[in-house]
């Protein structure tokens, strides 16, 4: 397991290389000057070409990445040209607020979605089926920011129920221990502002929810359809089993290495793509920070976020892994 695990990490080294010289040379082609953007139209050129010196963007591109690369080795990712702090300290800042919603949407998306996938499978081409699958091609093709948008006006504008954005009242102050707000909240003993976690995070749960339940059923109903075909399915319904042990102890648990796989790629997803809902509804994440990076050509942003993303997803895609071997005994990592 070791050897694997080593094996896995060295191997995501060119991975990591490959990503950030691709972002940093397309970053480089694209139109735009980050001075241009970031400095009044009054500042004379002199004053420009300070900046630019100061922010290293009079070198040539390959010393600009090696440098990068040097300084990421380090743990320093630069500063940002905006914000004008370092950029691990933002997205260290960032982060727990985008990981805390992409697992409570996983949580969400999960209870929603396994249950009417195995039931779907149950009992295929009935009406439930149907149903449930409408259901799921609903929540996969409905637009993330329509629904969001939607959402706002209904609970927040029309019947004032929950919030319209943020993360936390204004004025609610709670001692960041995790980073989490609902976790933090728990260790101080604050139910109110626990409480007023949970109304903020509820609208872009749901909104995010939807979708990745939409999915996990499709997957799930799939793959569970596809294991009660099987021989070992009909021998055990031979020897009597019923059906519910059948479909749960038996064509479920062999499906579960695709209803796995599909549920960690999509939180990695889910911490990496949520920009549009964390737009829609100001959540200050690390999608959120990440838009703000690209409208003002915050180079060292960018490259440093597309650095954490990268790392996530081959950090999921292990732990992908090991959870195989707990779902099914007969995979071993070698």
């Amino acid at each position: 397991m070791l050897g694997y695990t080593l094996k896995r990490v060295l191997g995501t080294i060119p991975v990591l290389f490959m990503v950030t010289l691709l972002i940093f040379v397309l970053i480089k082609l694209a139109p735009g000057d980050p001075v241009d953007m970031l400095v009044s139209d009054e500042v004379t050129e002199e004053i420009r070409q300070n900046i630019r010196i100061a922010w290293g963007l009079d070198q040539p591109v390959y010393i600009q990445y090696l440098t990068f690369i040097k300084n990421a080795l380090m743990g320093d990712l630069g500063e940002s040209f905006r914000y004008r702090e370092p950029v691990m300290d933002l997205i260290l800042q960032r982060l727990p607020a985008s990981i805390e919603l992409a697992i409570y949407s996983t949580l969400l998306a999960v209870i929603l979605g396994l249950p009417l996938g195995v039931w779907a499978a149950s009992k295929p081409n009935s009406f439930v089926d149907t149903i449930g699958s409408i259901g799921g091609f609903f929540g996969i093709s409905l637009p993330n920011f329509w629904l969001g948008i939607l959402l706002i006006l209904l609970f927040a504008g029309m019947f004032n129920l929950l919030p319209s954005g943020g993360r936390a009242t204004w004025g609610m102050d709670v001692p960041a221990i995790t980073g989490f707000l609902t976790i933090d909240a728990l260790l101080a003993g604050r139910w109110d502002a626990l409480w007023d976690a949970v109304r903020h995070l509820t609208l872009p749960v749901i909104v995010l929810g939807t979708n990745m339940a939409g999915i996990i059923m499709q997957i799930t109903r799939a793959s569970v359809l596809e294991n009660l075909q099987e021989d070992y399915v009909m021998t055990a319904r031979a020897k009597g089993m019923s059906a519910r042990v059948v479909l749960w102890r038996h064509a479920f648990r062999n499906a579960l290495i695709s209803v796995v796989t599909i549920i960690g790629l999509e939180f990695g997803t889910l911490i990496s793509g949520a920009i549009i809902v964390e737009t829609v509804f100001s959540w200050p994440g690390i999608g959120y920070l990440l838009l703000q990076g690209i409208t003002f050509r915050d180079f060292p942003l960018i490259t440093g976020l597309v650095l954490v993303y990268t790392s996530l997803f081959v950090f999921i895609n292990l732990v992908i892994d090991m959870i195989y071997t707990i779902v099914d005994p007969r995979i071993r990592l070698r």
